[in-house]
């Protein structure tokens, strides 16, 4: 595989580029040679004539591309509005196709089964490449259905974009279907000598707390706990709702946890209602927290993935590099792109979204850089480890203030979350038993036979719920006779049990201290005979229970199940007459009622 690089300077100059390609190629055996074009400024006429000068010197070749805001040339951003990149395969068993469709939300599912169809068609295809435009449509639905596409099967990309990120027009173009401003583009490839290794680098880091994401709608963001989303930036971050709201907050977009993986999400606008206008879907109960960038911090994850990457030997290296990371680096945004340019030619182009095939799910991403590595053939001998300084990149070895003042946010925000949890566990639990208390017990009964109810006034079929209730016999003897110290023992060895057996024999089900020494379990999905028989292993774990002063004790219980329409105080009332019949027929006995 080899490539070549150059920035468009004109007409002229372009055909001498592309004659000393063709001269070069006429001494060498190849399968396939692609251009890749990006510009930042859809001109179709410019875009139309650099097509027509490539078919014009070299027929068989083909071209794709689109607009961007800017150009990565030998891993650095370009000074040229127009970069071209010649990508030639040169094994024989290398194939590479290109498919282009019109691109609309009302077209999108013709789209994508037609792409599925020709990966059918086309077993030989590892690797597909993506260009697309996505300004002001949801990505969602196209993405989902793209995982039916065969697993083995690597799907990378960027979006298209504009050299102004305020200008929403955007184009993709190609040699078999031309330019246009609503479209994608699938770059198939393959071959039994092709090789594709793809990776994501984000570099950002969650900070402060998970905030749930309440009311969504594609990519307008309404609701962050029930509040309009902008108060979260305003009251974490101090961020005005003014014209520099976009500036002030790519530093600190959203990190969130979707399909296995963490994405970012950007906000590009505040809206005036409070909602905020995102770089693409996010989606309702998921948990999302405020994340920071820090230069050090990214470049580190930089390098680690170089190093990764160098063990794949690759030839070539593409890069999709969201234009966030470019407003974000400025005029050093080529510190992390150029160290790929050690290991392997390296191209691309800064997009407005980002997309990666990970664990089966083609995901976009936001404010990160996709790397899609390529090469053919066998890794040529024993490669060398990287090490850091091997990389290129300069480390000032200073942990950053933004990244001392974020560690100790997450170290408090931790130390702050473990303690309201003790609090709220310490609220709903006996404080003796550790199980729950009368209270939270009560709670769950009632909560329970409520969405059983609601179940059935919806259709659905109904499932048993069961209640046991035990009590230990003549427990005020054992306080009386050895002490209140040897009384509070049964009671906690009861409560070990009691999870025991839950633990082991009766999944999905809780236990509560109803108050002294009676207990209650709830039991979700059992019948009463099933509870019965779960009752009488509890009745014979706790007979066989040998305590150190008043030896070993016995306990009654009593079981019912949920009859449709009561309510839950009904079912407590039944169930504790039940445990009476057990106390009155002799106790340390099982009583259904």
């Amino acid at each position: 595989m080899r490539q070549f690089q150059f920035g468009y300077k004109g007409r002229d100059s372009l055909m001498r580029e592309l004659r000393k390609i063709s001269q070069w190629s006429k001494t060498k055996i190849i399968s396939n040679m692609v251009f890749q074009v990006f510009t930042t400024t859809p001109d179709e006429k410019a875009i139309d004539d650099i097509m027509k000068c490539i078919r014009k010197e070299l027929p068989d070749a083909l071209v794709f591309g689109c607009s961007t805001n800017g150009q990565i040339i030998n891993g650095e951003l370009s000074s040229r509005t127009i970069a071209i990149t010649c990508t030639v395969f040169e094994f024989p068993t290398t194939r590479v196709k290109i498919l282009q469709y019109d691109l609309s939300t009302e077209n999108e599912v013709e789209v994508t089964d037609s792409v599925l169809r020709a990966l059918d068609d086309n077993p030989w295809v590892s690797a597909v490449e993506l260009l697309v435009t996505i300004r002001g449509m949801s990505m969602t639905g196209f993405s989902d259905r793209l995982r039916a596409a065969k697993k083995e099967i690597a799907i990378y990309g960027g979006g298209a974009f504009n050299g102004d990120m305020n200008e929403d027009t955007a184009c993709v173009f190609s040699s078999e279907a031309g330019y246009a401003e609503h479209g994608v583009i699938f770059v198939l490839m393959g071959g039994e000598d092709l090789h594709v290794n793809t990776t994501y680098i984000t570099g950002w880091k969650p900070l402060g707390r998970p905030l749930e994401i309440t009311k969504v709608k594609g990519s307008v963001l309404y609701e962050i706990e029930n509040r309009p989303a902008y108060e979260t930036y305003y009251r974490y971050l101090n961020i005005e709702n003014d014209d520099d709201f976009f500036s002030n907050t790519l530093e600190f977009p959203f990190i969130f946890e979707h399909n296995g993986i963490d994405l970012l999400r950007a906000p590009t606008a505040s809206l005036p209602d409070g909602s905020l206008m995102m770089t693409s879907d996010m989606y309702e109960g998921d948990l999302a927290r405020i994340s920071y960038g820090d230069p050090e911090t990214i470049l580190r994850e930089v390098a680690k993935n170089i190093r990764q990457l160098n063990d794949f030997a690759p030839e070539v290296i593409k890069l999709y590099s969201c234009g966030a990371r470019r407003t974000f680096w400025g005029a050093d945004v080529s510190r992390e792109t150029s160290p790929f340019q050690l290991i392997a030619p390296t191209s691309g182009f800064f997009t407005s979204g980002e997309f990666l095939r990970t664990n089966e799910h083609l995901n976009q991403h936001n404010v990160t850089l996709v790397v899609g590595a390529l090469r053919e053939g066998n890794i040529p001998g024993q490669r060398e480890q990287l090490s850091l300084d091997d990389t290129g990149i300069k480390f000032s070895g200073r942990v950053s203030m933004v990244n001392r003042l974020a560690t100790f946010i997450q170290a408090a925000t931790e130390e702050l979350e473990k303690a309201n949890q003790q609090l709220g566990m310490a609220a709903i639990s006996d404080g003796m038993t550790r199980l729950f208390n009368r209270m939270e017990i009560q709670r769950r009964i009632t909560e329970t036979v409520k969405q059983e109810e609601q179940a059935k006034s919806a259709g659905k079929d109904g499932n048993p719920i069961s209640l046991i209730m035990m009590d230990v016999d003549d427990f005020k003897k054992v306080n009386d006779t050895y002490g209140h110290a040897e009384g509070d023992q049964v009671l906690i060895s009861l409560a070990n049990m009691l999870n025991r057996v839950i633990g082991s024999d009766a999944a999905g089900c809780v236990a509560g201290r109803w108050g002294g020494e009676e207990f209650m379990v709830l039991m979700p999905g059992y019948t009463k005979d099933a509870a019965a028989k779960i009752a009488e292993i509890m009745r014979q774990e706790f007979s066989g229970i040998k305590f150190e002063l008043c030896g070993n004790q016995s306990m009654s219980l009593g079981v019912t199940e949920y009859i449709p329409g009561e309510d839950a105080d009904v079912l407590c009332m039944r169930v504790d007459d039940a445990l009476y019949k057990a106390k009155k027929s002799g106790k340390n006995c099982v009583i259904t009622g």
